[in-house]
Order: structure tokens, then C-alpha cells, then sequence
């Protein structure tokens, strides 16, 4: 339960106080012998525990989204494929799997997004990366454009969106190769770019080592990287930036 509906709840007078402090007080984690589940982890990040599927044991995994499930109402796993899918849904069959971006999640209904993230990216195949970071910030209540194979190689295809891109509360540049998308939007916003190098390329490309150094040496300001493919991290601090931004408008009353 979110501390906000558990607030809500005391406020309208379907939770006593005393099981309200119940909540509050109970152990911050879970053990279940293979996992420790942070339960806690929204109160204190503003973000709810996510599950790396790949790896795990079937009988773990289940159990894990499961009782993130039970205790959140919705649940966003990443790394996950099709046979994991169909696992999960025979126990959960509300579950959803993207393909593309491996994604496996149960999500609130009707849930308000807020702001904007641009994610974008160099070719079509860093889509899945991308995808993997633009549904982790949807999954955390951020809205996103996505703009998609607008690479250096053609820079007209960037351009032809850059009003998109510069209206939003962060970027996110998706990129393989020699990873240079990063740089050119890092001199075209202002707003701060988190630069995601891709496994994309040939043998020179040393599965994203290039773009990721070329990511860090870059020479525009305001670029951050993360680590190579990780479309999960991107989309997270894109999402505090996003909630950073919508909170400063709202002090200003805008």
C-alpha cells in the first residue's frame, strides 16, 4: 500500500490510527530466504522496488512478483522473456509483456502522468533500450515523446524534431555506434541529456565500449551516462529530473 492511500484511508476514516502506525512501524524488508523484498523502498526513494528477471528461478520470480504485487498494486520487471511471461501470467493473468522492450509489468489503472521526457534515439535498433527506458518512466508516472533513428549520420532527421526535444523536462539519448547523439543534443537543450551507449555496432564498436567512452568524453555540458543497455537507469533518473522540474513549477505556481 502507498503511504498516501494509507493517509488517505486515516483521512477518511476506513483506517484507524493505530493500524495506520502499524504500517508505518512494520519491518522494512521481507525475508524470504532467497529474496529480501524492500517494501519500504517508496517511502524512502519515492520509487517502489523493480525486479531483474533475468537469472532468477522460476519458482522465485513468481513468489517475488507476487507479493510486490500483493503489497503495491502494480509491479514493473525488467529483463524478462517469454517463457517468464507465460509463467507469470498463469498466476497473475492481468500481467503485460513487451517484447521489444522485455518488460514485464502490472500496472495501476488510470494512472496520471506528469511532465515530459524525450527519449530518443540514434538508429532503430537501440529501440529496445530505449523502449526499456521509456516505459520505466511512464511505469513512474512521467509522460514521454519518443523520437526515434534520428542519428548524426542524417542530422536533418534530428532537427525536424528538436522543438519536441528542447520542450521537455529531460532527454534521454539512446545510442550505439560511435554514441556522438548524446553530444549533439547536450549543445542543442537546455535541459540536463542522460547519455544510454547501446551494444550496437560492429567489432570496433566493442559491444558499447566505444559509445560509452565517446558518451563520457563528451564535450557539451549537462550529459550524464549510464551504464552500457541500461534503459532501466536512464528512465529512472529521467523520472526524478521530471518530478524535480514539476515540483519547481509548482513552487512558482506555474
Amino acid at each position: 500500500m502507498e503511504v498516501r492511500k494509507v493517509l488517505e484511508r486515516v483521512q477518511a476514516g476506513t483506517l484507524s490510527v493505530e493500524e495506520a502506525e502499524k504500517y508505518f512501524r512494520r519491518q522494512a524488508f521481507e525475508e524470504l530466504g532467497y529474496a529480501k523484498l524492500d517494501l519500504n523502498r517508496e517511502i524512502r526513494s519515492g520509487f517502489p522496488e523493480v525486479i531483474f528477471c533475468s537469472g532468477k528461478p522460476d519458482e522465485f520470480l513468481v513468489s517475488i512478483f507476487r507479493k510486490l504485487y500483493e503489497e503495491n498494486g502494480e509491479v514493473l520487471g525488467t529483463r524478462a522473456d517469454e517463457r517468464q511471461y507465460d509463467l507469470i501470467k498463469k498466476e497473475l493473468p492481468n500481467v503485460v509483456y513487451d517484447k521489444i522492450s522485455h518488460i514485464l509489468k502490472i500496472e495501476k489503472e488510470g494512472k496520471k502522468r506528469t511532465g515530459k521526457i524525450a527519449v530518443c534515439t540514434a538508429g532503430t535498433a537501440d529501440i529496445p533500450v530505449a523502449e526499456e527506458a521509456a516505459q520505466t518512466a511512464e511505469f513512474f508516472g512521467a509522460n514521454v515523446e519518443r523520437v526515434f533513428d534520428v542519428g548524426v549520420s542524417g542530422l536533418h532527421r534530428l532537427l525536424s524534431k528538436l522543438e519536441i526535444i528542447q520542450e521537455a523536462n529531460c532527454i534521454v539519448a539512446v545510442a550505439g555506434m560511435e554514441g556522438a547523439l548524446a553530444s549533439v543534443l547536450g549543445g542543442m537543450v537546455s535541459r540536463p541529456v542522460i547519455a544510454v551507449p547501446t551494444s550496437v555496432g560492429y567489432g570496433a564498436a566493442m559491444k558499447g565500449l566505444s559509445a560509452l567512452l565517446t558518451m563520457i568524453n563528451s564535450c557539451a555540458n549537462g550529459v550524464a551516462v549510464v551504464n552500457i543497455d541500461n534503459g532501466y537507469g536512464a528512465g529512472y533518473i529521467a523520472t526524478q529530473i521530471n518530478r524535480l522540474a514539476g515540483e519547481q513549477r509548482h513552487m512558482e505556481g506555474v
